[in-house]
């Protein structure tokens, strides 16, 4: 059983918990997701990790409600528990790999879309810690919908808010101020794009046009998380790719989005679901490879 010890309503539909999860706080990087079920009979639900700290033995997951299994998570409290809490898993991001010096060699742009502000989060906080001055930009839809504001603008080198209705900060798109910040002379190495399919789609598209290296999570297809349900099957380079197993990350230069949002939508019938079974054969499933 793993308990809550913080649990924080970020707006009407996104809520934030500290769990306590020693073991997994111990081996946690940025990148990486967990597997929460709230009781024995509930699903499992693949969150990315938002927060850790090792010394507390908490992880921090951030969870939009979207159906029962979400919806009955928002209705626990401090001092309640999880069934599961199983982590971490996935790939962690490739900065983990590089040396300190070669990070603050490199001019390095976030950028976060809605709830990809929680996932982006850990990342720049580890650059941080490494005294890596990041540049972030996060955006929704209005003001409202924001997360975590004040933990970025902490760990960010430059953070640049915008909404599409430009009810707070900058006024567009994240693609627009990508643009902007271009325009103004900002010159990056690497761009890492997490939040809605679509919003990963043309960020890519726009950084392809600035011959800016891009990097995306594609967390938001993810289902069971360990490469069996075939949920986050797509395409990468012309290879077939899991995102749970093989992934989160990728080069997004090489994701075939428009295949992966089509999957996406197909997935959620159980029609769509068999007949992406006998369409993909043997390459359905990744975690077993040839589940029936």
């Amino acid at each position: 059983m793993y308990k809550i010890v913080k649990k924080r309503v970020l707006n009407e539909s996104v809520c934030l918990m500290d769990v306590e999860a020693p073991r997994c706080a111990a081996h946690c990087k940025p990148g990486q997701f967990v597997i929460v079920r709230t009781d024995d009979g509930a699903e499992r639900i693949p969150l990315t990790v938002c927060d850790y700290d090792a010394g507390k033995g908490t992880v921090t997951i951030v969870f939009q409600i979207v159906g029962a299994a979400t919806l009955r998570m928002k209705g626990l409290s401090e001092g309640d528990y999880f069934r599961d809490f199983v982590g971490p898993l996935g790939r962690p991001s490739e900065l983990v790999d590089e040396t300190a010096d070669a990070l603050r060699a490199k001019k390095i742009l976030f950028v976060a879309g809605g709830l990809g502000t929680a996932p982006v989060y850990p990342q720049v906080k580890y650059l941080h810690g490494l005294g890596v001055d990041a540049d972030v930009i996060i955006g929704a839809k209005n003001k409202d919908l924001l997360i975590m504001e004040d933990e970025m603008k902490a760990v960010a080198g430059n953070l640049y808010v915008t909404t599409d209705d430009g009810s707070y900060g900058r006024s567009g798109m994240v693609t627009k101020v990508i643009q902007d910040l271009y325009d103004e002379g900002h010159k990056y190495d690497l761009c890492i794009a997490i939040g809605p399919m679509i919003m990963m789609k043309f960020v890519c598209k726009l950084t392809r046009e600035l011959d800016l290296p891009t990097i995306v999570s594609m967390n938001p297809i993810m289902v069971d998380g360990t490469g069996m349900c075939g949920a986050c099957r797509l395409t990468v380079g012309g290879e077939v790719k899991f995102a749970c197993v093989d992934g989160p990350e990728f080069d997004g230069f090489l994701v075939d989005f428009d295949q992966a949002m089509m999957r996406q939508n197909l997935y959620k019938t159980e029609e769509g679901r068999m007949y992406l079974a006998e369409q993909e054969k043997e390459t359905h499933h990744g975690g077993c490879g040839n589940c029936d």
